[in-house]
C-alpha cells in the first residue's frame, strides 16, 4: 500500500508498506514531483522506533476512537489459501456479505491492491482480503473461504 502527502513546506513524501512488511519511506524531487529523489527502507525494529519518534499515539489514538465509537466493528485481513474452495472463482461465489454480513473492501495480491473489488473479481491462492464486519462474521467467513 502506498500514501502519499505534501508537507506544508511543499515536499512530496511517500510511504509503502509491501505485503511481506518491508517498508520505504520515498521522497520526491521538489522540480519533478514524479521523480523519487531518495528511498529510504526499514526494517520492522526501524519503522517502529520512527513511528514511536513522529508520535504513532497521535494516529493510533483517533483510529481507536473511531472503532470504539462503531460498536461492534471489525477490520481484519484473511488469506486466500491455495487451497481453498474459492481459489480461482470469483469473489462473489463466496456470498460473503448475504451469509456472514462481512463486506470484502479490498483484496491485495503480491503489492498490488484492488480496492473495491466487484463481485466477479476472481480470487487466486496467496490472496489477502481486507474485511470489515462483526468479530463473529469474520470468523464465519474464514471458515467459509477455509472449506
Amino acid at each position: 500500500m502506498r500514501f502519499d502527502f505534501l508537507t506544508e513546506a511543499g515536499r512530496q513524501i511517500g510511504v509503502l508498506t509491501h505485503h511481506g512488511g518491508r517498508r520505504e519511506l520515498m521522497v520526491y524531487d521538489r522540480s519533478d514531483p514524479d521523480a523519487c529523489r531518495e528511498v529510504i527502507s526499514f526494517t520492522d525494529d526501524e519503522a517502529d522506533t520512527l513511528a514511536s519518534l513522529l508520535g504513532a499515539a497521535r494516529i493510533t489514538g483517533p483510529l481507536n476512537d473511531l472503532q470504539q465509537r462503531i460498536d461492534g466493528l471489525a477490520i481484519d485481513w484473511i488469506a486466500i489459501e491455495p487451497q481453498s474452495p474459492f481459489a480461482g472463482r470469483p469473489m462473489g461465489d463466496t456470498q460473503a456479505r448475504t451469509k456472514t454480513g462481512v463486506s470484502i473492501v479490498a483484496v491485495v495480491r503480491g503489492d498490488e491492491p484492488f480496492p473495491s473489488p466487484k463481485p466477479d473479481f476472481p480470487f487466486e491462492g496467496g490472496d489477502l482480503i481486507v474485511v470489515a464486519g462483526t468479530p463473529d462474521g469474520i470468523k464465519a467467513l474464514r471458515s467459509i473461504l477455509a472449506g
